[in-house]
């Protein structure tokens, strides 16, 4: 667990970081360089929940060796589906990091929202609903093992 108080903002008790996979961890389906190391360290402190469409067929090959949990979503109704699974998880205890429209409904819903601009660009209303934005993964996730640049962004 990630234990952050935030001054005038709240306190964040993180156990599980759920993300989606490309556009986010990969490009065109490819691990981004230092992604499967970040994910190396965080895990030994959260719970990792991939979740994806795997559009390009490639997240089982690029996640493997990488102590997380896969879930391929349908098609269908992605939003809700990534919403659901971080309500079953606790919205309380969840930092989600994404980039696509179906991102929106969970980074709006976790105790803690990232959005990531990265290639694939991101939706508007996914950057909305983030709590913040960065304009790398490897700057997401460096906000979860250095907490004082989330407690200088966030802090009223």
């Amino acid at each position: 667990m990630i234990k952050i108080d935030i001054p005038g903002y709240r306190t964040l008790k993180l156990e599980h970081l759920v993300l989606d996979h490309n556009g986010t961890l990969a490009c065109d389906g490819m691990l981004i360089k230092g992604v499967r190391e970040c994910l190396d360290i965080l895990s030994a402190e959260l719970t990792i929940h991939v979740l994806t469409a795997d559009t390009f067929g490639k997240a089982g090959s690029q996640l493997e060796g990488i102590s997380c949990t896969l879930s391929i979503l349908p098609e269908e109704a992605q939003d809700i589906g990534k919403l659901e699974y971080v309500k079953k998880l606790g919205c309380k205890k969840s930092v989600c990091i994404g980039n696509g429209r179906n991102d929106k409904l969970m980074l709006k819903e976790s105790a803690l929202g990232i959005a990531v601009v990265l290639d694939e660009g991101a939706a508007v209303g996914t950057l909305i609903s983030a709590d913040i934005v960065c304009t790398s993964i490897i700057s997401a996730f460096e906000l979860l093992t250095h907490p004082l640049r989330l407690t200088a962004t966030l802090r009223s």
